[in-house]
């Protein structure tokens, strides 16, 4: 993107995000990456960025791990792995390999279903390859600790064997004679030291002539004298040359490594880049986290549809300090391609100016920011800003003529795919004079299809932002009544500069505010005037909209509870009414279970009975099982016919009246009775019944009929 003046990236501080974004680098590689940042003018170079770090975002607030763990910076190594006769310290050998094992998660991660999920993720490897030989090639030779194994070569598994073998001795001889000498008195508090790499005995420097050996040194007190005893010179010297031989077998065993590895020398560069541009696409889904950035609608042309907008740092200082962030919502596009902002001083003119160039510096390098996700943004070729009023940013044009200057520029440059920012535009002149080259400079670059927005308090441009096409109004809110801006952009409308309302708040002598208002054009004031209370109209009836919004919302949910209410009584009286239909259903069930289980014991006694008798006694018991359903219903019946045509009461039982049966509910009449036995006259036929089995009854009286005519 083409940037005018070239402090512009300071003045929309654009260098304070590549410095938050810095801070969530780990590789070198990744923060060289943010402190470069580009903002490219081209949608397939923007829309890979900002999807790779929406989809780390993502895997970030989903708690998913992703394998791009910390690596250290090998550019030197892999560089050095590059030239022939190199030889790679064991130290770096470890990173290369810790580098490809971290690749070879890397590539593991990535199954078919991932690679559905997070398609932007998977081109950075899609083009590169797992090798597993080079993991391979230095675990041989190198274990866990980075030390070479004494099966890197057959050589060096001798030396080491020799040098065992020669240090034990070693230790056996000395210890002998430092024992020797510690009984004659001659062994100091130290005893033993190593000095240029032998082993040496630290005895009293009085006794140093009175003992075999070779002084190899004396401690800064010359207090103790270290000696190489004779006896262990040679076996000194063995152990000594063995070590350097060690060192040699090392270093070639490290050399032929090294060379093995250069063959793939490319492809660990590789490995290296995508581990650091993993570790950049993570910083910059942390730093959208962090100031709530979301992916918004790319397209590939000049437009700002932003909804809910954020400055990122003002957001995370105003959460620093508990202070609300007001957002800002702009749309700029064919039909309103110019934004003029007034309204009073200190109520976010150069706020919202700065937020909408620095969001569209960070989508167009890649980075999520912080807008509504349903905003569409487009991409602009040129950004070109003119803020007079730095406000902490270290840039400022304090005279008229450089502010021509700028404003010759933007004009001579700007076209269709320009984005422009101007602060106070014709400041700094005589009112008038300034007001109508400002008008004459914003209808050029209106002419020019330019993008922009401009702050203004000049009543002239608000005149004309009403009636030029492509350019608009816009106006931030103001508390008349309490004196407190409210950071709210309104589109549409001119906002007044609350000039005479500001001075009447603070108290300032009535009498100056009147000869203020005298010296002022009679239209000037009542058009300043007519914008104050149009504001404050609208600002009411924005009010009212909003009490209205919330009694709507409050009168659907309560339509929606009672409809909940109403949908949980009827399912209650359905279930109620089914429990009702399926309870003989229920019961026919459990008595069907019942007759299952007990004929499936019937006929397991069957299998294992042998016996006649038995086998008999278990057919009656499944006829009567079987057929017990039949009778049951037969009584039910015959219960029913009994309800027809008789009531039981509650008689004595005595001869002459009608009793009932209650094993078949059949009626018959009492001849006699004898104890607790009774002769019960059934059709022509008398039978003996128990009394307790009988009950009086007598016969139903017929319903009423209909009235005789």
């Amino acid at each position: 993107m083409r940037l005018f003046p070239e402090s512009a990236m300071m003045q929309l501080e654009f260098d304070k995000v590549k410095a938050l974004l810095a801070s969530h680098c780990n590789t070198a590689y990744a923060k060289y990456k943010a402190d470069n940042l580009r903002i490219h003018t081209r949608l397939d170079y923007i829309e890979p960025e900002l999807q790779q770090s929406h989809e780390y975002k993502q895997l970030l607030q989903n708690g998913q791990y992703f394998p791009n763990d910390i690596v250290p910076d090998l550019t030197k190594d892999l560089k050095l792995l590059s030239i022939p006769g190199a030889v790679l310290k064991e130290e770096s050998l470890v990173e290369i390999r810790k580098l490809a094992e971290n690749t070879k998660q890397l590539f593991h991660w990535f199954d078919e279903e991932r690679n559905i999920a997070y398609p932007a993720l998977l081109k950075v490897v899609q083009h590169s390859h797992y090798e597993k030989n080079i993991v391979a090639l230095i675990s041989a030779v190198l274990d866990e600790g980075g030390n070479v194994k004494d099966t890197a070569s057959a050589e060096l598994v001798q030396i080491r064997t020799n040098l065992t073998r020669k240090r034990a001795e070693l230790r056996r001889v000395f210890d002998r004679v430092v024992a020797k000498w510690n009984k004659s008195g001659f062994v100091s508090d130290i005893e033993e030291a190593f000095l240029n790499g032998r082993r040496v005995i630290a005895v009293h420097a009085e006794y140093k002539r009175q003992v075999k050996g070779i002084l190899l040194g004396e401690s800064d007190t010359r207090k103790t004298a270290f000696i190489e005893p004779d006896e262990t010179i040679e076996l000194n010297n063995e152990v000594f040359g063995l070590e350097h031989e060690e060192s040699r077998e090392v270093y070639r065993i490290l050399r032929l490594l090294t060379e093995h590895l250069s063959v793939y020398a490319p492809l660990l560069k590789d490995y290296h880049t995508i581990m650091g541009e993993y570790d950049f696409i993570r910083a910059k889904a942390k730093l959208a986290i962090e100031i709530d950035g979301n992916y918004p609608q790319l397209l590939d042309k000049a437009i700002i549809d932003i909804i809910k907008a954020c400055h990122p740092l003002l957001l995370l200082y105003n959460r620093k300090t508990g202070k609300p962030t007001v957002p800002v919502s702009v749309t700029l596009n064919d039909k309103s391609r110019i934004l003029v902002i007034s309204g009073p001083n200190a109520g976010g003119k150069t706020v919202t100016l700065k937020t909408i160039g620095l969001l569209q510096m960070m989508l167009q390098s890649g980075l999520l920011v912080p807008v509504h996700p349903d905003s569409q943004m487009g991409i602009f070729r040129q950004l070109m800003i003119h803020i007079g009023d730095t406000q902490s940013l270290e840039f400022e044009l304090s005279t008229y003529s450089s502010h021509l200057k700028n404003m010759k520029y933007l004009i001579e440059h700007a076209n269709g795919k320009t984005l422009f920012f101007i602060d106070e535009l014709g400041s700094g002149s005589d009112p008038n004079l300034g007001g109508a080259f400002a008008e004459v400079i914003l209808e050029e670059l209106s002419k020019k299809h330019a993008f922009g927005i401009v702050t203004t308090h000049y009543l002239n441009l608000k005149v004309m932002a009403n009636k030029t096409p492509g350019i608009i109004n816009g106006a931030m809110a103001f508390d008349e009544k309490n004196l407190f801006p409210l950071y709210q952009l309104v589109i549409g409308k001119p906002g007044s500069s609350y000039t005479f309302s500001i001075a009447e708040r603070i108290g300032l002598d009535p009498r100056l505010i009147a000869r203020a208002k005298a010296m002022v054009d009679n239209e000037h004031f009542n058009l300043d005037k007519l914008l104050n209370n149009a504001e404050q109209d609208m600002r009411r009836i924005e009010e009212k909209e909003k009490e209205l919004q919330k009694l709507l919302r409050e009168n659907d949910r309560l339509k929606k509870e009672m409809e909940q209410i109403i949908d949980k009584e009827k399912h209650r009286q359905q279930v109620e009414l089914l429990k009702h239909q399926n309870k003989i259903s229920e019961d026919r069930i459990a008595y069907l279970k019942d007759m299952e289980r007990r004929l499936k014991q019937i006929v397991f006694d069957w299998h294992r009975t042998e016996s006649t008798e038995d086998k008999t006694a278990l057919l009656r018991q499944m006829k009567a099982l079987l057929f017990r359903q039949k009778e049951k219903q037969v009584k039910e019946k015959d219960k029913k016919k009994f309800d027809s045509k008789y009531i039981e009461t509650n008689e004595k039982i005595r001869p002459g009246i009608k009793v009932k049966m209650t094993q078949n509910n059949q009626v018959g009449i009492v001849k006699e009775l004898r104890d607790k036995k009774v002769i019960v006259q059934l059709g022509v036929v008398p039978i003996t019944v128990d009394l307790k089995n009988l009950v009086p009854v007598k016969d139903k009286l017929p319903e009423a009929t209909d009235e005789v005519k």
